[in-house]
């Protein structure tokens, strides 16, 4: 088999394998977070908001514990804009993540086929931004499954663990206060998890 050959077999394995992952997070939750996948999976699933209320979103910039979900954005991998953003969103209970997005004037846009895939946050990548990646350039356009090497990613911390990859899209995951939330964008699988 030529190299060639070997490559595009990769290549659509993995993209498969992203497919399979994307969509997953649309179903119901897994048991267990995924292993070695999860830091090279594409776009976990989930741009769905959700309309109720709740408080409104406060900065936690100042240093103090989030009582409520502390909302991290980082798209430090694309070196395109701010590479980490940081908010506090008052919740009482369990909350879907969209509503909580929405809560922290976070908008995520999905793609024309797979609208529930986290293409962009906040108007990031641009489309006409060059994303660098080992194999060159690449512009996400937002049409298809975001590509395998360069996509946002949704992780979850608890109170007191570590990060996990999230089992759920936006539209149906939920977090509690005192969890973190966090849209990390990865290329060529770096960073593989958010920063500790």
């Amino acid at each position: 088999m030529t190299l060639t050959k070997i490559r595009t077999a990769a290549a659509g394995s993995l993209a498969a394998a992203g497919l399979l992952i994307a969509l997953a997070g649309c179903s119901t939750p897994a048991a267990n977070q995924p292993s070695a996948s999860a830091s090279s999976a594409p776009a976990s699933a989930g741009a769905s908001s959700s309309a109720a209320s709740s408080s409104p979103a406060s900065s936690s910039a100042s240093g103090e514990p989030c009582a409520g979900v502390k909302v991290i954005v980082d798209s430090g991998a694309l070196k395109q804009s701010a590479a980490s953003t940081s908010t506090c969103v008052s919740v009482d209970g369990p909350t879907v993540a969209s509503k909580v997005l929405d809560e922290a004037k976070i908008k995520t846009e999905g793609t024309t086929q797979y609208p529930d895939a986290v293409c962009r946050v906040n108007g990031v990548p641009a489309a006409d931004f060059d994303i660098k990646h080992k194999d060159g350039t690449y512009r996400e356009e937002c049409k298809g499954m975001p590509a395998a090497f360069a996509y946002w990613s949704i992780w979850i911390k608890p109170a007191s663990g570590k990060w996990e990859y999230a089992q759920e899209g936006l539209a149906t995951q939920q977090v509690k206060p005192g969890e973190s939330l966090e849209l990390l964008f990865t290329v060529d699988n770096e960073p593989a998890a958010p920063a500790a």
